[in-house]
């Protein structure tokens, strides 16, 4: 396993692929890189290096419950540091559901570190944004406040991270339950501004914004809708739609596992489309 400190926090991460350009991807909800290996290894086949990496607060990578940036700029910053860490910049950066909301949210703050996005399940819409803000924050708000730091760890995603790294269980029990709280609702808060379609809280201004040749695949569940995803590609200047041959499931949320019979098909289109792109991408 491999480390990198950034700010004062230990994250976790793998690179996939000997050689060739460089290939940021993000899983996932708060899930760990590892969702994505299978993916990262047909397309390191194709001559890419991929880096997965679990963000702060998830996977294997140290818990940190502070902070007055949003927790996904927070990520964002990381994600740039780490690859600075690697020499691996400008790369291409993408990621599913909330991963490709993060590599989107990178491309703004860090324009010059980002060659090029490749994102899949755009997340957005009445259904998503009441779902995702409890299972994110308000949950653990509630544990912490009914049964402090005790209960925040009692909890089945805390668990896994306790288990992934023991001393997680030291930093979170050292922590105040009200301190907690403060950067959960702060978190919260910032989680919730913005619009909620065709991408959850990225304005219509800042996806015309984007300068970096975009490549975009719709999602097919209730939290990422085609729909959501062929608008955002429509707003994105350039932006190159990619469909595969999946329809709409009236389900909360697929796994990423769900799509594992099309990653050939998608390794295959992303490499095509780095390959292309990388000659005139900065």
């Amino acid at each position: 396993m491999d480390f990198v400190n950034t700010e004062g926090v230990r994250l976790h991460y793998e690179i996939v692929g000997e050689q060739g350009p460089w290939l940021a991807l993000v899983s996932g909800g708060r899930r760990s890189g590892a969702e994505f290996l299978p993916l990262a290894r047909r397309i390191a086949a194709r001559g890419f290096r991929v880096v997965l990496h679990d963000r702060r607060n998830t996977g294997a990578s140290q818990v940190l419950i502070e902070g007055d940036r949003g927790e996904e700029d927070i990520w964002a910053d990381d994600w740039v540091q780490l690859m600075q860490h690697l020499n691996a910049g400008p790369a291409f950066f993408g990621g599913g559901s909330s991963g490709a909301r993060l590599a989107l949210l990178t491309s703004l703050r860090h324009p010059d570190a980002v060659r090029g996005l490749l994102l899949l399940r755009i997340t957005g819409g009445a259904f998503t944004a009441g779902r995702l803000p409890d299972s994110y924050y308000g949950q653990f708000i509630r544990a912490a406040e009914q049964g402090g730091m005790a209960a925040v760890c009692a909890t089945p995603y805390y668990q896994e991270l306790i288990a992934a790294d023991p001393g997680n269980q030291d930093r979170l029990m050292a922590m105040d339950p009200r301190q907690f709280t403060a950067v959960m609702r702060h978190w919260l808060q910032i989680f919730l501004q913005g619009p909620r379609e065709p991408v959850l809280g990225m304005t219509t201004e800042a996806l015309q914004a984007i300068r970096v040749p975009t490549w975009v695949v719709p999602g097919n569940d209730k939290t990422h809708v085609s729909r959501h995803g062929r608008e955002a590609a429509a707003l994105i200047p350039g932006c190159e739609l990619f469909e595969l041959p999946v329809a709409d499931e009236d389900v909360p949320a697929l796994p990423f596992s769900a799509w594992g019979p099309h990653e050939e098909t998608l390794a295959t289109a992303m490499a095509d489309f780095m390959r292309r792109v990388g000659h005139d991408a900065h």
